[in-house]
């Protein structure tokens, strides 16, 4: 499923994207973390033409506070004339011990409908799941948001269209970072949530939280036959490595898709380099 991007390609994708997480902004401007997410959106203005949006898959700050997010909107409102529009879920540190205030927090600061929400953009459906309640680094899900979220699939929903899910804890034994030895899933109703993605294979998840470097095995999960693909989109603030240990970096994801594929390239926003090592292609339509 690998593809490569270094010859140009004459054809135009029907809608592009970039996909973006675990930015944990923090209330000091000088901060490594804020710094490199001034590098992700200046590369994002530079190469992202024609992008619908940016896709955030949580973690949009360290500790949910609103001086983090006042930070965050000064580096975004610095660039946001050549920038799409931003699309966000909740991650563990936006929510934090007092969640109901976080959960309000977050929704008043970034403009989004619900904890969950969806939206249709150029004719492709973009779904956002997120935690209810504040439990540590799990998720938890309710039956309501599970039904809602297979209802949503369902919609004009056909074998040859992906749609686009973003939750910010991957399931357990699916991306890098999510199996069982290296202790970063966590979505609490993991055997549900994967009740219902089995019945609409079409979709591509995305998920945050581990920081796994993109150059690690298990990136890209192909669903087994099984499941729909999914896809661990690192984070800019710092990556992590199979070694379980810290690294320096920031990366996310580029995607194109065309009548027949969806291209997920990796790219080192640091750098500014595609990453050689993370570049996926999805075919549709999606066998049975």
């Amino acid at each position: 499923m690998e593809t490569k991007r270094n010859q140009e390609r004459l054809e135009q994708p029907l809608l592009s994207f970039q996909v973006i997480t675990d930015t944990h902004i923090n209330n000091d401007p000088a901060h490594e973390h804020n710094r490199n997410l001034e590098r992700v959106l200046a590369d994002i203005a530079a190469n992202g033409e024609g992008s619908c949006g940016i896709m955030h898959a949580g973690d949009l700050t360290d500790n949910g506070f609103i001086e983090e997010y006042e930070e965050f909107y000064r580096i975004w409102n610095a660039s946001k004339e050549s920038l799409p529009k931003l699309y966000v879920t909740s991650g563990n540190h936006d929510i934090g011990d007092e969640w109901r205030h976080h959960m309000e927090l977050f929704l008043g600061q970034t403009g989004m409908t619900g904890m969950y929400h969806d939206h249709w953009i150029d004719g492709y459906h973009f779904i956002f799941l997120g935690t209810e309640e504040g439990i540590g680094l799990f998720c938890t899900l309710s039956e309501t948001q599970l039904a809602w979220l297979d209802q949503k699939l369902g919609e004009e929903a056909s074998p040859d269209k992906p749609v686009f899910v973003f939750l910010h804890q991957p399931l357990k034994d699916t991306v890098a970072g999510s199996l069982e030895a290296q202790h970063w899933y966590g979505v609490t109703q993991d055997a549900e949530l994967k009740a219902v993605l089995a019945k609409h294979r079409q979709a591509i998840m995305f998920t945050g939280h581990t920081h796994w470097e993109l150059d690690a095995p298990h990136t890209f999960f192909d669903g087994g036959g099984q499941l729909p693909a999914m896809f661990n989109a690192a984070s800019t603030a710092y990556l992590w490595t199979d070694e379980d240990e810290h690294k320096d970096g920031s990366q996310g994801y580029y995607v194109e898709v065309y009548a027949d594929r969806v291209l997920v390239i990796g790219r080192d926003f640091e750098r500014g380099e595609w990453v050689e090592g993370a570049q996926f292609q999805v075919n549709y339509p999606v066998s049975s």
